[in-house]
């Protein structure tokens, strides 16, 4: 599969949190073959992440989970309060269910496996920086049927939102964009942001993850 990148945008910066080298300078290599891209900084630890991205904080952030010492679920809790801006993906060999919704909660807004096709990652790039939420299929179905188990904490929720809403939130769920919601229910863009901005005051939450980690029943309503 190649990688098509959009018509003339304005470049997008990521950074790297990534402690195996090989991997790190192969995602360096794979981003600077594209002027789509900028690679921003790079991060052997979360420790390293946590000193020096704040100062310049990126577009998307590639996260590693297993980093040495402080893991990359904790280092991107820490980063989105220091940095609101930056969207971070995940990008991991688990597939472990209780990982993807902590990585969720903690502030990612993708998750993605590190077998995925390179031209899988930068879409997914363009993709989370855009407001998606990307995943690999295998994780898509992983959320998708914890989201169909998980009735008692979406009916908890249903009850707090309108019916539109409630569409809107299910779809989110599912990682769609703010613009692929948009044309899927057949309304504009700015409307589902509207619709949104109600969902976080209604549900009293701050981000997408934090909405839908408790519209799965994954994070208790207040």
């Amino acid at each position: 599969m190649t990688y098509t990148p959009t018509l003339p945008q304005a470049r997008i910066s990521v950074s790297l949190i990534e402690d195996d080298s090989g991997l790190r300078d192969g995602l360096v290599a794979m981003l600077s073959g594209f002027s789509r891209f900028r690679c921003l900084s790079v991060h052997p630890n979360s420790e390293h992440a946590l000193q020096h991205l704040p100062k310049s904080p990126p577009n998307v952030a590639l996260v590693d989970i297993n980093l040495p010492k402080m893991s990359g679920i904790e280092c991107v809790r820490h980063l989105k309060a220091a940095c609101p801006s930056t969207q971070f993906l995940m990008l991991t060999v688990y597939e472990d269910t209780d990982l993807i919704f902590e990585s969720l909660k903690a502030g990612a807004s993708g998750y993605l496996l590190k077998r995925s096709e390179p031209s899988r990652i930068l879409s997914a790039v363009e993709e989370v920086h855009s407001g998606g939420a990307p995943m690999t299929a295998e994780i898509a179905r992983r959320v998708v049927k914890s989201f169909q188990d998980a009735k008692p904490g979406g009916e908890a929720v249903a009850a707090l939102l309108r019916p539109r809403e409630c569409e809107v939130l299910e779809l989110l769920a599912k990682g769609g964009s703010y613009r692929e919601i948009a044309d899927q229910i057949g309304v504009t863009y700015s409307t589902v942001n509207s619709h949104v901005k109600s969902i976080y005051e209604r549900l009293h939450v701050r981000s997408r993850s934090q909405a839908v980690a408790k519209y799965l029943g994954k994070e208790p309503l207040r």
